[in-house]
This record gives structure tokens, C-alpha cells and sequence, in this order.
């Protein structure tokens, strides 16, 4: 009786997971299921959850429409996101590695000097004004370098270092190897659950940014793919004729078909990176000891 007790305990708790689940994962399908239905079935209101008339029309008009400038934004995303997270893991790991080696002496003050930049935020203004005056106006660099350390991520790569033996690199310096090399060849091989997880969140923290590049990027040719996002979805700047009704290959694609398209593509890489990182997740973020 008891068994059978816990036995429905478990299904009832199964269940309301994939009913949560699916509530978080229905806007995205929806939108899916938007792109890839013909638009004369949207315009008679005929689609309601499934797809109707399902092709993938919608996807070549949008990444092939200049107007549109999605191959423009994808691009220059890809490239801020990729060069930001290399050079976001490799400042945030040196930093940590640094602060936490017992034999820096000033490592709780920098540390504080790090917490309070991360607790007492200047705003925008103030932010505006110092990276005018290092030139970052109308520069891509800003996607990259004032955001290649990011506290929160800095104390989690610091706690995980903290946690590894020590012994480790008592052998490797009395094996005649100095620092640079106890960081490259000893704690870093370990360190891929950490990596992986910093890693993952510098790229989704830049893929994602719109505020920053539109306070900063003032030309055309440097604009990212939240921007494009932005201008297709929500202004109604492009309701003119990029967004007209047109018939490809006897498929009806409207402006709906367009901003569900459009919102999937700047979706999609991203949600094609988690598969690849997310079993380092449980190791980085719960960070604890090392076994062996």
C-alpha cells in the first residue's frame, strides 16, 4: 500500500513537471509553428497550436531579404558572442585562478574592490562617459572587452579553483613548474565543467544583449540580431514594404510568418549550444570537491 502511495506521488509530481515544461516551451513552439505555416492559413486565423500548410519558405525570404538585414545582425552577433566569450573565459579564469592562490596576499581586497563594482552599479551616464573616453563609441570592441570580467561569474570560477586540491600544486612546483604553467597544465584540463558553464553564460549574455549595442553602435554595419529582432517585431518601421505579403513558390508568406521566422533564427543558436554544455552544468555550478 505504501509503495502504491509513492508510486502516484510520482506521477503526480512527473506530471506537473511536463505541465510546466510545456508551458515554457510553448511560446517558442508557437513561434516555430508560426514560421513554418503557410500565411494565407494565419490570415484566416486557421492556426491555432499545429502548423498548417508547414514549409520552410518563410526562413529563405527572411535570411535572403536585405531589407531585412537578419544576415547582417546574425553575423555580427556571431562574431561579438564568439570573440567576447573566448576572451570573457580567459579573463575571468586568470582572475580566479589568481585570487585563489592562498599566496596573494591583497586577494580579499581585490576581491572587495570586484564585489563592490558588481553591488554598486554607476549607471548608464557615468558608464557612457568613461567608455567615450577609451573610444568605445561606434566601436564592436564594447561588445568584447568592458564586459570580459563579470563578478557573479568571477566568484563562481573562484569557488569551483578553491575547491580542487591543493596537493596539486604543491606537486607540480616541486616538480620545477611555475605558475603559468600549474594554471595551463594542471588545474585547467580539471576545470572543464567550470569553463564550460562561464562559457555558456557569456555567450547568452551577449547574444542576447540589445541595450548595450544600442546605446554604443551608432553605424548600420554593426548592428546585432536583437536589433534587427527589434526593428522586424515590435517597430513599426517596418511595416512598410519589407514586410508586404509576397507568394514564393506558391506559399503565402506574411509579415506574421516574417516575425516568427525571425524570432526563431535569433533563437536558435543559442538553443542549439545547450545540448553541447548542458552536462557540465550540475559539476560547475554545484561547485564542490574533486573525487579520486
Amino acid at each position: 500500500m505504501k509503495k502504491k502511495k509513492i508510486d502516484l506521488f510520482e506521477i503526480i509530481n512527473d506530471t506537473i513537471l511536463c505541465i510546466i515544461a510545456f508551458i515554457c516551451i510553448y511560446p517558442f513552439l508557437y513561434e516555430v509553428f508560426i514560421g513554418i505555416s503557410d500565411g494565407r492559413y494565419l490570415a484566416a486565423g486557421q492556426v491555432t497550436f499545429l502548423p498548417k500548410g508547414i514549409n520552410l519558405e518563410v526562413f529563405k525570404y527572411v535570411l535572403s531579404n536585405p531589407k531585412l538585414d537578419i544576415g547582417l545582425g546574425m553575423r555580427n552577433s556571431f562574431v561579438y558572442t564568439l570573440f567576447g566569450t573566448l576572451v570573457g573565459i580567459l579573463a575571468t579564469y586568470i582572475t580566479a585562478y589568481a585570487l585563489s592562490r592562498p599566496q596573494v596576499k591583497s586577494r580579499f581586497v581585490l576581491m572587495a574592490l570586484f564585489t563592490m563594482t558588481w553591488v554598486f552599479e554607476a549607471g548608464i551616464i557615468p558608464n557612457y562617459i568613461i567608455l567615450n573616453k577609451f573610444g568605445f563609441i561606434d566601436n564592436p570592441l564594447v561588445m568584447i572587452i568592458p564586459g570580459a570580467i563579470n563578478t557573479q561569474y568571477l566568484i563562481i570560477c573562484k569557488t569551483y579553483l578553491e575547491g580542487l586540491p591543493y596537493e596539486l600544486e604543491e606537486a607540480a612546483t616541486v616538480d620545477g613548474a611555475n605558475q603559468f604553467r600549474i594554471l595551463w597544465n594542471v588545474y585547467l584540463p580539471i576545470s572543464k565543467p567550470i569553463v564550460a558553464t562561464i562559457g555558456t553564460f557569456y555567450a547568452v549574455n551577449i547574444w542576447n544583449q540589445y541595450l548595450l549595442p544600442q546605446i554604443y553602435l551608432k553605424s548600420p554595419q554593426y548592428k546585432v540580431i536583437q536589433q534587427v529582432l527589434q526593428s522586424v517585431v515590435i517597430s513599426s518601421n517596418s511595416a512598410g514594404e519589407t514586410m508586404q505579403t509576397v507568394i514564393r513558390n506558391g506559399i503565402s508568406i506574411n509579415q506574421y510568418n516574417m516575425k516568427g521566422a525571425a524570432v526563431v533564427i535569433a533563437m536558435a543558436p543559442i538553443i542549439c549550444v545547450y545540448p553541447f554544455v548542458q552536462k557540465y552544468f550540475k559539476s560547475g555550478i554545484l561547485i564542490g570537491s574533486v573525487k579520486g
